[in-house]
């Protein structure tokens, strides 16, 4: 099986794009299609379906999608064990458009000579990830297991950052005016958040804010992506949504989609890194330090309990 192409084949499931994955990987767009539709013969499935906005996995591509992954791994941990220090740092975010790959971003741009390989493992469990980051699959993952004495024994987690929440609106919204907004006033409102799903890190997360803000967030029906949610927000008047300060969302300009810091207190998510507790990749270091200098929410702040006890401990 040729390897590069399994390797295209992973690009362009993460990214949704040929051209994106063809752009990564330093070839045309005709070369990861070539590629790819000689994976789909030697495999006798197709892996993709083509949309308006790209490619979407096939069952049978989603099936193969985790094996591709350990394909590529084993391949590069093997050009690593006769390279050392060639390979790229792998890290893995929870979306190309969240404020980790924001930030992440940014640091690549002060630091154009990093070799820094981006990737969305798609799992829901954050022990899923801790086992990427076990086996080698990635170097880091942006995931939070909520008790950190289930971790595998070899994987550490850190603290990168808090993310502030934003309520977004649309224009005939009651709240679409307001310059910010304190918890009390969120109260009653509908705040659709399709998508959690139960046992992952962030329906502990909402679970513990509806509890201490008496908050109503609706996350019934299936989650058709930001673009559905946002056309939705743009046509309501009552509907409103939860979203990361620094997360990148883009619509039409004729939505007119206002986003409102919370204050008083900041209600933040708190992100967090695991990583191999030996041997990290040498990359590391200095990707942890710059979250490190990030500017902490603006106090007082609001954390879910996990977060409270481990800001504790590394402050004991």
């Amino acid at each position: 099986m040729d390897s590069e192409a399994v390797r295209s084949f992973v690009r362009a499931a993460e990214l949704g794009q040929l051209q994106h994955a063809a752009d990564e990987l330093g070839v045309t767009q005709q070369a990861v299609s070539k590629r790819i539709a000689s994976l789909e013969r030697e495999l006798a499935v197709r892996l993709f379906t083509r949309t308006a906005r790209g490619v979407e996995l096939t069952l049978d591509g989603q099936v193969f999608l985790p094996h591709a992954r350990s394909i590529v791994a084993g391949v590069d941990r093997a050009v690593t064990a006769v390279r050392p220090g060639s390979r790229a740092l792998r890290i893995d975010v929870l979306g190309l458009r969240s404020a980790q790959a924001v930030i992440l971003h940014d640091y690549w741009r002060s630091n154009p000579g990093i070799d820094l390989d981006v990737v969305t493992l798609k799992v829901d469990d954050p022990h899923v990830a801790a086992a990427a980051v076990q086996a080698g699959d990635v170097d880091a993952s942006f995931r939070t297991v909520t008790d950190p004495a289930t971790l595998p024994r070899d994987v550490q987690m850190v603290r990168a950052f808090d993310s502030p929440l934003e309520l977004l609106v649309g224009p005939r919204h009651p709240l679409a005016s307001a310059r910010t907004l304190t918890p009390d006033r969120l109260r009653k409102l509908r705040i659709w958040v399709p998508g959690i799903v139960p046992r992952s890190e962030w329906a502990e997360f909402y679970d513990e804010l509806v509890t201490a803000f008496d908050l109503r967030v609706d996350a019934t029906g299936p989650n058709f992506g930001n673009e559905v949610l946002l056309d939705a927000l743009a046509d309501s008047s009552d509907v409103a949504t939860l979203v990361g300060a620094r997360d990148r969302y883009i619509w039409p300009a004729n939505y007119d989609l206002r986003r409102i810091p919370i204050v008083e207190p900041t209600l933040a998510y708190p992100l967090h890194l695991m990583l191999p507790r030996t041997n990290p990749h040498p990359g590391l270091r200095a990707v942890i330090n710059h979250f490190a200098s990030l500017a902490p929410p603006p106090g007082p702040v609001w954390l879910p309990s996990w977060a409270r006890t481990a800001r504790r401990s590394a402050d004991q």
